[in-house]
């Protein structure tokens, strides 16, 4: 089955080398976004698996889209494409609950590969950016969420980057009930998208940094 993809970037340029970057793909480029407010038009109406945003565009720019696309449609997984790399955008696009954050010079395949992970809810950080993230995107807890024994199971897996399908599989589950798991769990710790609640995961301690069961 074919990952079905918007591309959001105000530069036409960008737009026609994306579609031959991922030419050979297993994708489908769904829609072209010039400007923020038509990608989340388009995500509203099209439902793609994943968005690939750029951070600075006209009329609304990516940041705005993106928290838009994540509270409109949460089944939609973004992922930030952009020449922009500070830690002020890092933090930004990952609070708004983007998925995933890539520069503009990344090779075809390793975006190829980050649309797979997005469209399989599969989160990728590195252990380096989740330590310098993970105090930044997420704001600190008076008191700790309660988490079921079940969910807290599969926060731990989704923070080693687990799809929905190898948590299934794991805990014995259906995918469906997963995804109720997912969603239930962002839904208490209060943040919009899997990465930050991977984040929070190791925050807490429930997968390390720089261990086995470091997020991807």
């Amino acid at each position: 089955m074919r990952i079905r993809v918007l591309i959001a970037d105000d530069h036409t340029v960008v737009r026609q080398g994306l579609r031959l970057f991922l030419s050979d793909a297993d994708v489908e480029i769904v829609g072209e976004a010039r400007d923020g407010r038509e990608a989340v038009d388009l995500a509203r109406r099209l439902m793609p698996d994943v968005v690939l945003m750029d951070l600075l565009m006209p009329n609304m720019d990516g940041i705005a889209a993106t928290a838009a696309i994540r509270r409109d449609a949460p089944d939609v997984e973004v992922i930030a494409l952009t020449s922009v790399l500070e830690d002020a955008s890092i933090v930004e696009a990952l609070r708004a609950g983007a998925i995933g954050y890539l520069l503009k010079d990344t090779e075809a395949p390793e975006l190829q590969q980050a649309i797979r992970s997005a469209a399989a809810g599969q989160v990728l950080l590195s252990p380096k950016v989740a330590a310098r993230m993970m105090h930044e995107v997420l704001p600190a807890c008076i008191a700790p969420p309660a988490l079921t024994e079940r969910e807290t199971d599969v926060l731990r897996l989704l923070a080693q980057g687990r799809s929905n399908k190898e948590i299934a599989h794991i805990l014995s589950l259906s995918e469906k009930t997963v995804k109720t798991h997912v969603s239930n769990i962002l839904s208490k710790l209060n943040v919009p998208s899997r990465t930050q609640a991977a984040l929070y995961a190791v925050r807490i301690g429930l997968v390390s940094v720089d261990g086995p069961d470091a997020v991807n």
